[in-house]
């Protein structure tokens, strides 16, 4: 019996197998990097319509970090944007005919997951180095250590089973909604679940910035408090 866990194998690289939501990744991948790379070399001092968009979303990023975290945004620009745009592809690829959204497999966000951990702990490093970054797990006081590293990898692993179940539970109702009622009638679902991909693409990318950002400004070595002065 087919499940939404199914994942349909293709081929195997050794003892790697490759599903279709590993291929549907990589033609993601290699889809934004092309188009990446054609926008680059079109920049122009005077930008034409594209440019002109692209800037207004960076631009709307880097206002989305600062107001998120307070922090600067040009540290966290490129992975926060990649992962906004990836998720945000990843989700809408739903439209295409027979194509799943790797999002709704376990896998893909896994590896989401896993690629947000790793990317707290850059960021905590560069950010406070190796000392401010073990200092974080001891905010706002020494006996937090365990919850703090408890929670390190609980609040990842929220990210991933929220994403996975929102658009999982998308696809699935679609589709059980047109093998009962013809092609029409999911189209407002259709338009719904665009609606969530984005909204989840936006939340799982701004979950990721408050982690990064709370793990740097927690390493940050706190400032001594003003002198008080002495009444006479």
């Amino acid at each position: 019996m087919i499940t939404p866990l199914h994942s349909t194998l293709y081929f195997s690289l050794g003892p790697v197998p490759i599903t279709q939501a590993i291929l549907t990744t990589w033609a993601i991948m290699l889809l934004l990097v092309v188009t990446a790379l054609l926008l680059r070399w079109q920049l122009r001092l005077r930008p034409a319509k594209p440019q002109a968009a692209i800037e207004l979303i960076v631009d709307m990023l880097d206002t989305q970090i600062r107001e998120t975290t307070g922090a600067e945004p040009a540290p966290y620009r490129s992975f926060i944007g990649s992962l906004f745009v990836f998720i945000l592809t990843a989700n809408w690829v739903s439209l295409l005919p027979g194509v799943e959204p790797p999002t709704a497999k376990l896998e893909t966000d896994a590896a989401l997951a896993a690629i947000v951990f790793v990317s707290v702990i850059w960021f905590g490093i560069r950010g406070a180095g190796v000392a401010g970054y073990l200092r974080s797990f001891a905010a706002p006081n020494i006996a937090m250590i365990p919850l703090n590293l408890l929670e390190s990898v609980t609040r990842v692993f929220s990210m991933f089973v929220r994403l996975f179940g929102n658009v999982m539970s998308g696809v699935f109702v679609i589709g059980i909604v047109a093998s009962l009622a013809g092609l029409l009638v999911p189209i407002p679902l259709m338009a719904l679940d665009l609606l969530t991909g984005l909204v989840q693409a936006y939340i799982f990318a701004v979950l990721a910035m408050v982690f990064i950002a709370a793990t740097v400004e927690d390493g940050q070595p706190k400032p001594a408090p003003p002198p008080q002065k002495k009444e006479n």
